[in-house]
């Protein structure tokens, strides 16, 4: 495992909740973070079939751009009834046909889908979110990191904190949804931390762990 002694180091996305998310859980490592959409990066196509090579794919092209380690997260909702849909295809489950991202119609889709598929009881709509981070240097070594969250999906959507699929995901052992929790509750973790909540916080955990001896 290579370690980072760069303080500063890329953010490999351009999705402005799962930036902020990235930047609260490094910030307290003394960390200056800028993101791909500061730089004006261009998003590269996502063309892998795992979280794994998505977050890769996205890590690299910022490395590589900015002459910086870049840290990306490709991250999903897994759910059981729908044979793991919306996976990899997450964030496309919300896209228009202009581009746009609309989360309010993708959650829409997944609750029709549960019940096209007669899942409306809690112990049908088990779900998991996983959070893969990669970690990139510009000469193209890779560190990968995984984390996953077990629970359900809810409907109607509950909470406005988060983002995404936050107001319908209700974590295993909780009554509220992410989309209910603070930063903090939500994450569950900071250095030091035995443990951690959030798929992503989770994976950042390995990160940290790992790479930063933290």
């Amino acid at each position: 495992m290579r370690k980072l002694d760069d303080k500063t180091l890329v953010v490999a996305s351009h999705n402005a909740g799962k930036i902020r998310e990235i930047r609260d859980l490094i910030g307290p490592l003394g960390f200056e973070a800028k993101s791909a959409a500061d730089l004006n990066f261009v998003e590269p196509e996502e063309t892998g079939t795992t979280f794994e090579e998505n977050a890769t794919i996205k890590a690299l092209a910022s490395a590589r751009a900015s002459g910086l380690p870049a840290l990306s997260d490709d991250s999903g909702l897994a759910i059981e009834a729908l044979d793991g849909a919306p996976g990899v295809y997450t964030a496309n489950w919300a896209e228009r046909e202009d581009g746009s991202r609309d989360f309010a119609m993708a959650m829409e889709k997944v609750e029709k889908a549960l019940k096209e598929k007669g899942a409306m009881t809690p112990e049908s709509r088990t779900a998991r979110f996983v959070s893969v981070l990669c970690l990139a240097w510009p000469d193209g070594h890779v560190e990968l990191f995984r984390g996953e969250v077990e629970g359900q999906v809810v409907w109607p959507p509950r909470g406005t904190s988060g983002f995404g699929y936050d107001p319908v995901f209700q974590p295993k052992g909780y009554d509220t949804t992410f989309g209910e929790m603070t930063a903090e509750e939500k994450h569950g973790w900071k250095p030091g931390d035995a443990s951690a909540l959030s798929h992503r916080a989770r994976a950042f955990k390995l990160f940290a762990e790992t790479c930063l001896g933290a």
